[in-house]
Order: C-alpha cells, then structure tokens, then sequence
C-alpha cells in the first residue's frame, strides 16, 4: 500500500473517533480543570524528571552519566446523558549518556506518541456499548546501541492503529474492563530500509500489515486511597491483550504499563515506571535464526522530579 493510502486511512480513523479512555500510566498524575464547555472536563500535566552521576578518582569505577525524561499529557474527555467520550494524548521522550567522550551520542530511553480514545454508551448497569481508536508511533530512530549506524526503528516505523467494537464493563471509577470481539489492526512501517527487511511482521517490501482479530484492555487506576501510608500514592496499571483471528491465534500480544508515582509536594514527584510488552510479529537478531526469534521486552524508569498539571 502506497504511503498516500496509508495517510488516507488513518486521516478515517481519526476522524471515526478521537473518543478515548484516559490510558496510560501517567493518568494519576492528571487534574481535571472546571468545565470549560458544557459537559466537557480537560487537562493535563507536563513532567520532567532527570538523573546525574559524576565520578572522579573514584576507586571502586564506575562511569559518568547523565539523563533526562520528559512527559506531555492531556486529556478531553465529555459526558451527557447516557453517553460518554473520552480522548488523550500522551508524547514521552527521554535520553541517557554515559562518559565524556564527545563519540558517543545520547541513546533514546523513552519514545513515543500515544492517541486513544473510545465512546460509550449505556447499556445496562455497568455495562457500555463502546467503540475504541488507538493509534501509536514513536518519533525519532532507534538504534540496538550507541554509535550504531544502522536503524531499528523510526517515525512511523513502525505505527500501530485499532479500531475495535466491544463492550466497556466499568463498575466504579478505578476500574475499566474494555471486551472487543470485532477488532481491526494496522502496522505500518513507511521506513523503506526497515520495509525492505520485513520488519515488524510486515511482507519485505511492503507498509502496511492488516489483522482481524479480538483485543482486551484492562484498566485500575487509584489515586484517593484511604489509609494514611498510601495518601500520596498513586497507582495505575493497564494490559492490552489482542489476538489475530487470522493467523496463529493462539500468540497473544501482550503490552501491559504500570504506573506508581508518590507526591512528595505540589511540584515534585517521585515515579517508578515499567512497561512489558510481548508481539510475536516483533524479532531480534539471532545467530540460531536467521529470521530472528520473537522475545518479550522490558523497560523500566525510576526517577525524581518536576511536574506541573494545568
């Protein structure tokens, strides 16, 4: 598919919906401001959080490095009646370097650019007709390590959309249990290099792989919690699960954040992120397969700093 079909496309699935559940693990940080417009609720918060370290004659070794994490979150979300319309944002970029020598660059920590959104309507009790859009991309190349000049990843390379018709089981406001037997992917991949290689799962060559299947979203998010030990502490955690009714079913993707940050005051925090993900689509080198073997990735952030939420 050519990249004006693929523009095409995702301009539909915007504008199908920007409606979307607040998702990621940053949405504890988030305050809702008064109502701007009738019905609707906004916000955001923007953090950035840092590390140092500098070594001189220090005898048990180690080396100087420094890093760097920024977040831009915001969210707009509306209800009326029985309906309900959600949608955020969420940009992350984060660097790290270690030594002195001017050789060697910063290496990325954190990328990414997250749209989600759904609309829900009542059915019963806690039960909601809801259709959900996500679309995610990073936004810079990624390398395996520093001073690589061969690419991994980059802008929209690779981008995942969805679009999914479901049922949104949400008892109380922690607690969201999105269900979609009807969901359609896309995994994009505009890099011609990374096409050419078949990376992400796509046909050598081509941009665009297509997936029906069924996909399950899962979210607790808490921030009131009651006792005295826990009063500054904020916990979000979310898993998405989907399968490809198409082809081998039975390989799960797996991509599940969680969030626990705790409010030291108004303006600093402390925050420990990890983010899992498993797709089988996704491969690493390997000298036992030339195609590569599917793996499950981890990353995890902890840092202090400053956040402002407007």
């Amino acid at each position: 598919m050519k990249k004006t079909t693929f523009i095409l496309l995702l301009l539909w699935g915007f504008s199908f919906s920007l409606m979307a559940q607040v998702t990621d693990a940053e949405k504890d940080l988030r305050t809702l401001t008064k109502d701007t417009v009738s019905g609707w609720k906004t916000g955001g918060v923007f953090a950035i959080t840092g590390s140092q370290t500098s070594l001189f004659n220090w005898a048990a070794g180690g080396e100087n490095s420094v890093s760097l994490n920024g977040l831009l979150s915001l969210f707009a979300n509306y209800k009326k009646g029985k309906g309900a319309w959600d949608n955020s944002l969420d940009i992350g970029y984060g660097m790290m370097k270690q030594g002195f020598d001017k050789e060697v660059p910063f290496t990325k920590t954190d990328d990414k650019i997250d749209l989600l959104s759904k609309y829900g309507y009542r059915a019963f009790r806690s039960w909601y007709y809801a259709a959900l859009f996500n679309f995610k991309t990073q936004m810079t190349p990624g390398y395996a390590k520093p001073g690589d000049e061969k690419k991994i990843s980059d802008f929209f390379a690779p981008a995942y959309t969805i679009l999914a018709l479901g049922m949104d089981y949400k008892p109380n406001s922690y607690f969201s249990a999105f269900i979609a037997p009807v969901t359609a992917k896309w995994t994009f991949v505009m890099d011609d290099e990374l096409s050419a290689m078949g990376a992400f799962g796509v046909e050598k060559g081509q941009n665009v792989k297509n997936e029906f299947g069924g996909y399950v979203r899962v979210i607790f998010s808490k921030n009131d919690f009651k006792s005295a030990f826990l009063r500054n502490i904020s916990f979000t955690t979310k898993i998405d699960l989907y399968s490809n009714y198409l082809k081998e079913p039975e390989k799960i993707d797996v991509n599940w954040e969680t969030l626990i940050a705790m409010k030291v005051n108004k303006y600093i925090t402390i925050n420990l992120t990890t983010h899992l993900i498993y797709d089988y689509d996704t491969k690493f080198e390997s000298e036992f397969n030339p195609e590569g073997v599917d793996k499950v990735q981890f990353k995890e952030i902890f840092g202090v700093g400053f956040s402002y939420k407007f």
